[in-house]
């Protein structure tokens, strides 16, 4: 049987039963072809300014005019690549967040996850702080996805003080605003200027100021 073509005004009882699944996959396929097109192109060196929806387009293999079926403009590809990447840092440092073994231990993992995170996705960092600086809807959305880490943070901490392993004293708000955003700009530098001194021993350094803040040394 020739395959079913869907003409305006025109259903029919195999075109309809059609819908819900083959729409669906496809426009799954397109979007992560896009998203895909948009971290490839930016870790071949493209700034996030010059590039065009038509290059994101032509790399992933569809028209100009395709890519605005699927997305607003290049600020949305931007916003969830940044969510993806954000999951993918929380996952790491749930490890901390959850954990019931010994923190420090927890916690210096977590940080090292994450610090080998940015380098895997240097330039897709950089292009979401330098976006998030001037733009008006990134730089929010941003923000609130970092503080979903001050937040989580801010949990643990009161749960350790509260079992006595952290310093009474600690205000677990003020303590993890102060961690989390400390963190981010220093492992976007790291990736930013490509620092050669900031490898292993960036990791470390940031791991004994968490654990010598929540823990004491």
């Amino acid at each position: 049987m020739p395959p079913v073509t869907t003409l305006p005004g025109v259903t029919d009882v195999q075109t309809l039963s059609r819908r819900p699944e083959a729409p669906t996959e496809k426009r799954q396929a397109i979007e992560a072809a896009v998203l895909t097109a948009m971290k490839e192109l930016l870790a071949e060196g493209m700034p996030y300014a010059a590039l065009s929806v038509e290059r994101i387009a032509i790399r992933a293999g569809i028209s100009r005019t395709a890519f605005y079926f699927y997305f607003a403009d290049k600020r949305e590809l931007l916003m969830r690549l940044a969510s993806e990447l954000s999951d993918e840092f929380y996952r790491e440092a749930d490890a901390w967040w959850s954990g019931a073994g010994d923190g420090p231990e927890q916690l210096t993992a977590a940080v090292g996850n994450i610090a080998a995170l940015y380098r895997a996705h240097g330039p897709l960092v950089c292009a979401i702080v330098e976006v998030s600086a001037y733009d008006e809807v990134v730089g929010p959305f941003w923000r609130a996805l970092v503080g979903r880490f001050v937040q989580a943070s801010s949990r643990r901490i009161a749960a350790e003080i509260q079992a006595g392993r952290a310093d009474a004293g600690l205000v677990p708000h003020a303590v993890a605003f102060s961690l989390v955003w400390m963190t981010e700009r220093a492992l976007h530098q790291m990736v930013a200027q490509d620092d050669p001194g900031c490898g292993d021993e960036l990791e470390s350094a940031l791991a004994r100021i968490w654990t010598a803040t929540v823990y004491g040394a």
